[in-house]
C-alpha cells in the first residue's frame, strides 16, 4: 500500500448495525457500515473509495485490510452466536491478486468459524459488477460462507438472479421498505418476492425499517429479519450492540392483530435428538446403534443452529468395518463430522403450514421431510406421513371456506377480515365493499340457472381482474360479493369500483338473446308471480369506511341501510361509520 492509501486506511473505521428477528426481537447480526471516508483528503464517498481502488487495481488488497478491520472489531461485540454481514465490492473478482482462503485465515487470526460470516453482494451496479455477482456468488458458496443480495429489487436483473443465485438471504432495498405500510404496490412488490424466496428457501431482511408501521406490515408479510432506526442507527461503539432489543419485543407482544399465519401443531412435529458438531465419529456410531429407528441424525451447533444432516449410510462402512469403531475412538485420527454432513430442507416455524408445503413440494424429489427451526434453532423435523395429514387437513380447511362455484373465499374469512379491521382500525384505514346483482332472481327464473352460474362467474373473473393481489375478494354466497381493502385512497377506490360496475353491466348482456338485449329488459314474472319488465342485469355496490374516528357498533345498521338504498343507483354509495 502506498503512502495515500496507508493515510486513508488509518482514518477509516467501522460502525456496526443490528439485523434482529422480526418475530422474537433477538440479534441476529450485524452489518458492517464503513465510516470517516468524508475525512480523508482524497475521497468524499464510499463508492469514490473503492472505485478509486479498483481504477489502480489493489481493489482485493484494500478489501482485505478492511475485511479484517471489521472482523477484528466485530470480534469485541459481547453478544453470543452473532453473525457478521460485510460487503463486497463485485468487482474485487477481477483483480489479477484475488485469492480464495485469505479470509478463513483472518477468522482463524481471531478465532471465529465461516459461519460467522455473511458476505453482502449488491444486486446494483455496472453491467460489469452485475456480471461478476454471479461468479462471486459461487465462489464464496463454494467455500462455506453465507451470501446475502444486497439492495435487492433495484438491479435490472433482479428476478434472474432470484432464479439462478444461490444466496442464502435477500434484503429488500430501502426504497421499497419506507412507507411500505401506507404504499399498496410497495406492499404487493414486497410480499411477492418475501413469497418466491421463500419457497426457494431464502431469508428475508427489510432494510431501512424506521417506524412501527413499517416494522408491522413487514412482519405480517413474512419478512424474517429487520434493520434500520427503528431498531438502532449504527454505532461504532461495540458494546451498544444489545443481545435484544426491548422495544421490537414490547411491539411484538403488543401486537393485538388476528396472525393469518396457519402455525404448524406441535403434533405433526417429530423432535428427532441431533448431535453437537463437536461430537466424535465415535459418538455418531453409538447414536446410531441407540437409535436404531432414526436413518439419519440432525447436526447442530453450540448454539442450537441447524447445520445438517449425517445418513446412517454414508458412514455404515467405517462403522461396520473390523477396526471402525477403535479407530473412531482414537482422538488423534477420529475424523470431524462437517464432510459427512448434507443440506436439507429447512423452514422457519414462523412461515407456517401452507409456505411449509410449497417450500417441500418445490423439492420433494430430493428430500424425505422438512426440518422446522425456530430463529434459526433446530426444533424438529416432519416426515412425509406427517406433510400428507397436513396438506389434507389444510386442502379441507380451504374447501370449507371456499365458494364452491366461483372457488373464492367465503363467510368465515369475511368475518375475520371485518374483525381485523374492527380491531386495527387505529392503524389503518380499511374500506369494506358489498355487491349485489340487481333483478337477478327474474334473470335465473327466465334464462336458467347455467345462465345464471355464467353471470356470477364472469362477475368472479371481473373483480379478480380488476382488484389487484392486495385486495381481498370474497364471495358471500349467490349474487353477493364482498371486498375488502386496507391503506386504500377512497378516490381511487370509487373510481375503480365505478368502472367495474360499468364494465359488468355492458359485457353481461351477451347473455341475453339479441331480442331482450336490443330491448334492454325482459318480461317475466315476479315473486307475486305478476308478469313486468325487468332490467338488464347490473349489480350495485356499498362502500363502508372503517377509520381511527369510527364507532363500530353502528356497523350492521349501517351496512344494512347502506345496501338497500344504494340498488337505486348506478355507482357506488359511501358511508363512513
Amino acid at each position: 500500500m502506498t503512502k495515500k492509501w496507508n493515510t486513508i486506511l488509518r482514518r477509516l473505521d467501522y460502525a456496526f448495525q443490528p439485523i434482529i428477528h422480526a418475530h422474537t426481537g433477538k440479534t441476529f447480526a450485524v452489518e458492517a457500515l464503513l465510516r470517516n471516508v468524508n475525512d480523508t483528503e482524497y475521497v468524499n464517498s464510499i463508492q469514490e473509495l473503492f472505485d478509486m481502488a479498483f481504477q489502480e487495481d489493489i481493489i482485493y488488497e484494500l478489501d482485505l485490510i478492511l475485511r479484517e478491520k471489521a472482523i477484528s472489531k466485530f470480534s469485541q461485540i459481547e453478544v453470543e452466536n452473532l453473525r457478521l454481514f460485510y460487503n463486497l465490492d463485485n468487482r474485487i473478482i477481477y483483480n489479477k491478486t484475488y485469492r480464495s482462503g485469505n479470509t478463513s485465515k483472518i477468522l482463524e487470526k481471531y478465532n471465529l468459524t465461516k459461519s460467522t460470516v455473511c458476505f453482502e453482494l449488491s444486486e446494483k451496479g455496472t453491467t460489469i459488477e452485475q456480471s461478476a455477482l454471479s461468479s462471486m456468488l459461487q465462489t464464496y458458496k463454494k467455500s462455506g460462507y453465507q451470501l446475502a443480495i444486497d439492495d435487492f429489487g433495484i438491479g435490472v436483473s433482479g428476478l434472474k438472479l432470484l432464479y439462478f443465485s444461490e444466496a442464502d438471504i435477500i434484503k429488500l432495498d430501502r426504497f421499497f421498505v419506507s412507507n411500505i405500510d401506507t404504499d399498496s404496490k410497495k406492499k404487493l412488490f414486497c410480499s411477492s418476492i418475501v413469497e418466491m424466496a421463500h419457497v426457494m428457501g431464502m431469508k428475508v431482511i427489510a432494510e431501512g425499517v424506521e417506524t412501527k408501521n413499517e416494522f408491522l406490515t413487514c412482519k405480517d408479510m413474512g419478512v424474517d429479519f429487520i434493520q434500520g432506526y427503528l431498531v438502532q442507527k449504527p454505532t461504532v461503539k461495540t458494546n451498544e450492540i444489545k443481545p435484544m432489543y426491548k422495544k421490537i419485543i414490547d411491539l411484538i407482544h403488543n401486537d393485538k392483530r388476528n396472525d393469518t399465519i396457519h402455525i404448524i401443531e406441535k403434533k405433526y412435529i417429530e423432535n428427532i435428538e441431533p448431535l453437537n458438531i463437536n461430537s466424535s465419529l465415535h459418538d455418531l456410531f453409538v447414536y446410531f446403534k441407540n437409535q436404531t429407528k432414526n436413518i439419519f441424525v440432525p447436526i447442530i451447533d453450540d448454539y442450537k443452529n441447524l447445520l445438517g444432516v449425517i445418513y446412517e449410510i454414508d458412514i455404515k462402512k467405517i462403522s461396520y468395518s473390523q477396526y471402525g469403531l477403535s479407530l473412531a475412538k482414537n482422538k488423534n485420527i477420529s475424523s470431524t463430522l462437517k464432510k459427512y454432513i448434507k443440506e436439507v430442507v429447512s423452514v422457519e416455524s414462523s412461515w407456517g403450514i401452507d409456505k411449509t408445503l410449497d417450500r417441500f413440494n418445490h423439492n420433494s424429489k430430493e428430500s424425505m421431510g422438512i426440518f422446522i427451526t425456530n430463529a434459526n434453532k433446530y426444533k424438529g423435523f416432519i416426515g412425509l406421513n406427517s406433510l400428507l395429514e397436513l396438506s389434507h387437513k389444510r386442502n379441507i380447511e380451504i374447501a370449507s371456506n371456499q365458494n364452491p362455484l366461483t372457488k373464492l373465499p367465503g363467510n368465515q374469512q369475511i368475518e375475520n377480515f371485518i374483525y381485523e379491521a374492527s380491531q386495527n382500525k387505529s392503524s389503518h384505514i380499511s374500506h369494506m365493499l358489498y355487491f349485489d346483482f340487481n333483478d337477478f332472481k327474474p334473470f335465473n327464473d327466465y334464462y336458467g340457472f347455467r345462465q345464471g352460474d355464467r353471470a356470477i362467474l364472469i362477475f368472479s373473473e371481473l373483480i379478480q381482474k380488476k382488484y389487484s393481489n392486495d385486495f381481498f375478494i370474497a364471495h358471500i354466497g349467490g349474487d353477493d360479493f364482498f371486498i375488502g381493502a386496507k391503506n386504500k385512497s377512497f378516490e381511487d377506490l370509487f373510481e375503480l369500483t365505478n368502472n367495474v360496475l360499468k364494465e359488468f353491466k355492458d359485457s353481461v348482456k351477451n347473455l341475453y338473446n339479441s331480442s331482450d338485449k336490443k330491448n334492454g329488459y325482459i318480461i317475466t314474472k315476479d315473486r307475486f308471480d305478476q308478469k313486468r319488465k325487468f332490467h338488464l342485469l347490473s349489480t350495485s355496490c356499498a362502500i363502508i369506511e372503517v377509520s381511527e374516528k369510527s364507532k363500530i357498533q353502528n356497523f350492521d345498521y349501517t351496512i344494512s341501510l347502506l345496501k338497500k338504498h344504494s340498488k337505486k343507483y348506478n355507482f357506488p354509495l359511501c358511508a363512513s361509520i
